[in-house]
C-alpha cells in the first residue's frame, strides 16, 4: 500500500516512462507533483482519467490535458521494420522496460506484449525504421490496465538495476585497468616523473572512488 502522497499518485500514473511529462519517468513527475512544483495535466498516456485520479488524490481541481506535453490517443506500440534495421542498438539503449530483442549489427524486433508506447525507441532509430502502431482504439486508462502498469513498473525497475550495474562494472574494469597500468609504470619506469605519477594516481583514485560510490548505492 502506499505510505505516501507521492507513492499514492506514482501508483495513478501508467508507467510508460515516456518522459512527455518532463520528468525522467513516472516517479520523479509523482515526487514534483507531490511537492507542488508540477501540474496534474502533463501524462497523455494517463489522459482525462489519469487527470481525474490524480485531481482526486491532490485535491486540486480538474484541468485539460496540457497540449505541450502530447495529446490523448490510441493506444499504440513500437514495430521495427526489420528490413531496414540496421542492428545499431540505439532502440535497445533508449528502451526503459528492455521490450526490444536485438544484439549489435544484429536485427531487432520489439516484444509487443511487453512495449508500453513510449515511442522513446523512435527518435533513438537512425535509419528512421521505427513506427508507432495502435493496438486499441480506446485512450487512456481505457486502453490501459492496472496490470499492464504493474508489470510496465517491474521491468523499468529491472532495468535500472541492469543499467547501474553494467555502469558499475564498466566503471570497474576500467579503474583496475588504469590501477595496472600505474602499477606498471611504478614498478618497472625509473624515469617517471614523480609529479605526473601523482596525477595519474589522483585519476584512478577518483575512479575507484566512483566505483565504491556505485557499488554502495545499489541496493
Amino acid at each position: 500500500m502506499p505510505t505516501s502522497l507521492a507513492e499514492a499518485i506514482d501508483a495513478a500514473l501508467p508507467q510508460t516512462q515516456c518522459t512527455r511529462c518532463g520528468y525522467p519517468d513516472c516517479r520523479h513527475y509523482a515526487d514534483a507533483i507531490a511537492a507542488g512544483e508540477a501540474p496534474i495535466n502533463r501524462c497523455p498516456p494517463g489522459g482525462a482519467e489519469g487527470i481525474r485520479r490524480l485531481a482526486t488524490l491532490t485535491g486540486r481541481p480538474t484541468l485539460p490535458l496540457d497540449p505541450a506535453h502530447g495529446h490523448e490517443g490510441p493506444r499504440a506500440v513500437a514495430v521495427i521494420d526489420e528490413a531496414w534495421c540496421i542492428g545499431c542498438t540505439l532502440c535497445i539503449k533508449a528502451c526503459p522496460v528492455d521490450c526490444i530483442a536485438g544484439a549489435s549489427k544484429r536485427m531487432h524486433t520489439v516484444i509487443e506484449a511487453q512495449c508500453t508506447g513510449c515511442e522513446l525507441c523512435v527518435p533513438a532509430c537512425p535509419v528512421d525504421c521505427i513506427a508507432m502502431l495502435p493496438v486499441d482504439e480506446r485512450t487512456g486508462w481505457d486502453a490501459w490496465s492496472p496490470a499492464l502498469a504493474a508489470q510496465a513498473r517491474g521491468r523499468y525497475a529491472l532495468h535500472r538495476l541492469r543499467v547501474e550495474r553494467e555502469q558499475r562494472e564498466n566503471d570497474e574494469r576500467l579503474a583496475a585497468k588504469a590501477q595496472a597500468k600505474l602499477d606498471d609504470l611504478a614498478q618497472h619506469s625509473t624515469l617517471a616523473d614523480p609529479d605526473a605519477l601523482a596525477r595519474k594516481r589522483a585519476v584512478v583514485e577518483a575512479a575507484l572512488a566512483r566505483a565504491r560510490a556505485r557499488r554502495q548505492d545499489t541496493p
